[in-house]
């Protein structure tokens, strides 16, 4: 059974939050974005390839992607045809390449080219919302931004940081937890906190180093043995 849910001052939350948060830095040192990029707009782009996708799809399909169109005016120019067969594979590629052509003439055309490095100008890009603009905030400009994937939605009202559903909501509830400076970090944290332990369905909570302070220890397994084979390891989705 889970653990009973006790009424948490605004403080006490805060305090557990970022207690919780240096736990996940000692667990995950080497956290990082697990899309392959080299520039501002190749993530942008595997950004947008990765929706419903797996990483490690997009990462087969962006070599050669990036090898053929290499600036926002090439990928502008791209045959439509051409760049759909290129990413098929990673599903949703009729609407993923409107996204791309479209993202990359607005770049060109408001931009001079070069992807903006502001959220206010991200979203104005086609197929980008706030979750693709801030994982190219924090992880191609080094601007602090919150990623609110599944992975990142599901794992703050596991912990008790928010009961928010909708991503932007979880975004601010998290922003007044935890200091801006850690934004990017966090997000990396728990994806693959995400992935490798807190897992949806059973948690391999015997095993989690947040333990003792998660208020849902006891949705999965608690016992070591069964709980250490739920962990898995990368590439993922």
């Amino acid at each position: 059974m889970t653990r009973k849910a006790h009424e948490e001052s605004h403080l006490a939350l805060v305090r557990r939050a970022r207690r919780m948060n240096r736990i996940l830095a000692e667990t995950y040192p080497d956290a990082h974005c697990e899309l392959d990029f080299a520039n501002p707009l190749e993530l942008l782009v595997a950004t947008i390839l990765s929706a419903q996708c797996t990483d490690k799809r997009v990462n087969m399909v962006t070599p050669a992607l990036f090898a053929k169109y290499r600036t926002a005016e090439e990928f502008a120019a791209a045959d439509r045809t051409e760049l759909e067969e290129m990413i098929r594979s990673t599903g949703f590629f009729r609407a993923k390449a409107n996204s791309i052509l479209g993202m990359a003439q607005r770049i060109c055309d408001h931009y001079g080219g070069e992807v903006p490095h502001t959220l206010k100008e991200l979203v104005t890009l086609p197929g980008v919302g706030r979750k693709t603009a801030n994982v190219v905030l924090g992880n191609a400009f080094g601007v602090p931004g919150i990623t609110v994937d599944t992975h990142f939605g599901r794992l703050t009202r596991r912990f008790g940081w928010t009961k928010e559903l909708d991503p932007v909501k979880v975004e601010h509830a998290i922003a007044k937890l935890i200091p801006k400076a850690e934004w990017t970090m966090l997000s990396h944290r728990l994806i693959w906190h995400g992935r490798r332990i807190c897992q949806a369905r059973r948690p391999a909570c015997g095993v989690c180093p947040l333990a003792a302070l998660c208020p849902a220890y006891g949705e999965g397994p608690t016992d070591e043995a069964t709980a250490i084979k739920l962990v898995k390891s990368g590439p993922f989705s």
